[in-house]
């Protein structure tokens, strides 16, 4: 082990050059609250795929094999947490999964963030084949699962019409092996306001999060990054951890939404202007204000 007390995340996740998605979301907030970070870019895209155009490769199996590869031979294969998104196939999942073994054997301790990234509202965006992995493999090895509803519904196989079903849902990801479970997003809201579920130790949480007229990317990605570091900042306290995450994100998100309004006042905003403000928003990451507070359900 390391004789540093600073904590250590591997981050396998996508790359953007522009934008910030995937690693580019992801990395930056966990170097601002004090992490060491190592980052694996499972692709380099130009920006992410909601744009027109994309350029850019992917990382093959074999040369994220060299990586870690190299990362054992020297010795610096020590962890405190790793955090994967958005996986393209099911054998780069796999290979995920040999991955956390591996740190697992260096140190047992290793806390594993799973963003399990598959859809959203009713579609997937990733091969089918994928689903299974995840929900036999993968999952079964997370300390902390941050779904959105769809994919909840997708690795349960239980429909969430109500908080009760959302309920369940977590119970059946508790069976899978999972310590803590986090609906990131979910339909339950009204139209003003959707609402966000954590669970852990027997105590679940409700939190209410505002609408706003504009689809932002990147936000699952910097939800599981904050969580991790606020989880492991507050001594897995997860009403705070979930106040502190949600309030993080919402400056962000209204911050990103109010300029690009300024900007283009009315109608859809183009994507290049809704792409999420971290660096303008450094101080927030550091010590968000917390201005939405989470109530406790019965679980």
């Amino acid at each position: 082990m390391s004789s540093d007390a600073t904590p250590r995340v591997l981050s396998i996740q996508s790359h953007v050059v522009h934008g910030y998605v995937g690693n580019k979301s992801a990395v930056f907030p966990l170097q601002v609250l004090g992490f060491e970070v190592d980052f694996i870019n499972t692709v380099q895209f130009s920006t992410h795929t909601g744009y027109k155009h994309i350029k850019g490769n992917v990382l093959q199996n074999e040369q994220l094999d060299e990586l870690i590869e190299g990362l054992v031979l020297n010795e610096v294969d020590y962890y405190t947490h790793f955090l994967t998104g958005y996986s393209r196939s099911p054998d780069s999942l796999k290979k995920i999964a040999e991955i956390i073994k591996k740190l697992r054997q260096k140190n047992p301790k290793l806390l594993y963030v799973c963003d399990p990234v598959m859809g959203d509202n009713g579609e997937m965006y990733v091969p089918e084949e994928i689903l299974p992995v995840y929900r036999d493999v993968v999952v079964p090895l997370a300390d902390i699962l941050t779904p959105n509803q769809f994919e909840a519904e997708l690795i349960t196989g239980i429909k969430v019409k109500d908080i009760g079903g959302a309920l369940k849902a977590i119970e059946a990801l508790h069976a899978k092996g999972v310590k803590t479970v986090v609906l990131s997003s979910t339909d339950l809201g009204d139209d003003n306001s959707m609402i966000a579920l954590a669970s852990s130790a027997g105590s679940c949480y409700q939190i209410q999060i505002k609408k706003l007229d504009a689809t932002f990317t990147g936000t699952g990605d910097l939800f599981a990054a904050l969580f991790l570091a606020w989880w492991h900042k507050t001594n897995n306290d997860l009403k705070l951890t979930l106040e502190k995450t949600i309030s993080t994100l919402q400056h962000i998100v209204q911050d990103t939404y109010q300029r690009a309004r300024t900007i283009h006042p009315t109608g859809k905003i183009p994507r290049a202007l809704i792409e999420l403000r971290l660096v303008q928003n450094k101080t927030i990451i550091e010590d968000p204000k917390i201005n939405i507070t989470a109530a406790q359900v019965q679980c």
